[in-house]
């Protein structure tokens, strides 16, 4: 059984995209950069993982998810958005509140009650944030997703997840009464300060390009 720590390691190195086969790879310094933390506690974890062949590393070169490493990081994150998708949906929590929540549920390690809990929720493949959410074999639904900044200026998109998920851009977007779904257009851009107009529900509001790029969209058909 692994320990939270070993977990939460599993789920950054997932997330930072460095599974077996990634050319690019990490360093063990840019690993402890990114989680903030000694790079002598980075590197000791690194050891404890390799062990269990959970990674591949050498100390002072990259190093990368083995398959196992990959599987078990995969269901981490299955356990923690199906657990943010039951507070949301079923406990009404605001979707700002649930991540911390989560991230002590997701340690759970019983496969059978997250087996009940994702029939319970109907089998969802999102997240109340708009993140998928991998089935129990480990599979993704790929919806085709761009980033908002992507986008040619008038055209329709709709809203289907956040890169970001923050309390504060979160609660920005309740500000705003933008949720995943929401129907917007790029109407514009300012060559100054790069900042943009969209067009929501017949209203203009004027955001940062820190927004716009902190939204995944797909084209409206």
């Amino acid at each position: 059984m692994l320990s939270q720590t070993e977990e939460n390691y599993l789920k950054h190195l997932l997330h930072f995209g460095m599974q077996e086969g990634n050319a690019k790879g990490i360093s063990s310094r840019q690993l402890a950069d990114k989680l903030e933390v000694k790079a002598s506690s980075v590197n000791d974890m690194l050891k404890k993982l390799k062990e269990k062949n959970l990674v591949q590393f050498e100390p002072y070169g990259k190093l990368f998810l083995t398959t196992e490493g990959e599987q078990k990081a995969v269901q981490i994150i299955r356990k923690h958005r199906l657990w943010e998708t039951f507070l949301v949906n079923k406990l009404k929590f605001n979707w700002a509140d649930v991540h911390e929540i989560a991230e002590q549920l997701e340690h759970i390690q019983s496969a059978h009650l997250m087996d009940k809990l994702d029939e319970f929720l109907d089998f969802p493949t999102v997240d109340p944030h708009g993140d998928p959410i991998p089935t129990r074999e480990g599979l993704f639904k790929d919806d085709q997703r761009i980033s908002l900044g992507d986008v040619e200026l008038n055209t329709l998109v709709k809203i289907v997840g956040v890169k970001e998920d923050s309390p504060s851009f979160l609660n920005y977007l309740d500000k705003l009464k933008i949720q995943i779904g929401a129907i917007i257009e790029l109407s514009a851009k300012e060559e100054f300060d790069e900042s943009y107009q969209i067009k929501h529900e017949e209203k203009t509001l004027h955001v940062s390009q820190k927004f716009i790029e902190n939204l995944w969209v797909i084209p409206t058909s």
